[in-house]
């Protein structure tokens, strides 16, 4: 059989032994806890950086595509400008040439009529009478 107050030491250091197993497993779980809690922290915010890290930077591809789409048309602005600067330039350069033609047509028409008119006095006899 069994004996009794071996039987009763035994629920005595249960008594002892187990309470103290029971905070142990306690303080044990709670620990679990507080760790899986920092982790779960952790992991937050080291996946809401990386959302904002993907947002900037899909924002800055918007910004560099953007960019980029301006940079074009500034180029496509500028040499349609260019383009319109040269027109306008030849074309003065055709109005001042046009009226500098005129000016010299008129001048070459002068000094034409100025060559006649002194042509014939030179073949004019000091008289008056035409010479033949």
């Amino acid at each position: 059989m069994i004996d009794e107050q071996e039987f009763l030491d035994i629920i005595d250091q249960l008594r002892v032994t187990v309470p103290e197993e029971i905070k142990q497993a306690r303080r044990v779980s709670q620990e679990k806890d507080r760790v899986i809690l920092h982790a779960e922290t952790e992991a937050d915010k080291i996946i809401n950086t990386a959302r904002e890290r993907a947002t900037m930077m899909l924002q800055e591809t918007e910004i560099y595509r953007q960019a980029e789409e301006h940079a074009r048309q500034i180029i496509a602005d500028s040499q349609q400008e260019a383009e319109d600067v040269r027109q306008g330039a030849d074309q003065y350069a055709l109005d001042v040439l046009g009226g500098l033609e005129n000016e010299l047509t008129k001048l070459l028409a002068s000094v034409r009529k100025g060559r006649t008119t002194l042509d014939r006095g030179v073949h004019r006899p000091l008289d008056g009478r035409v010479s033949e």
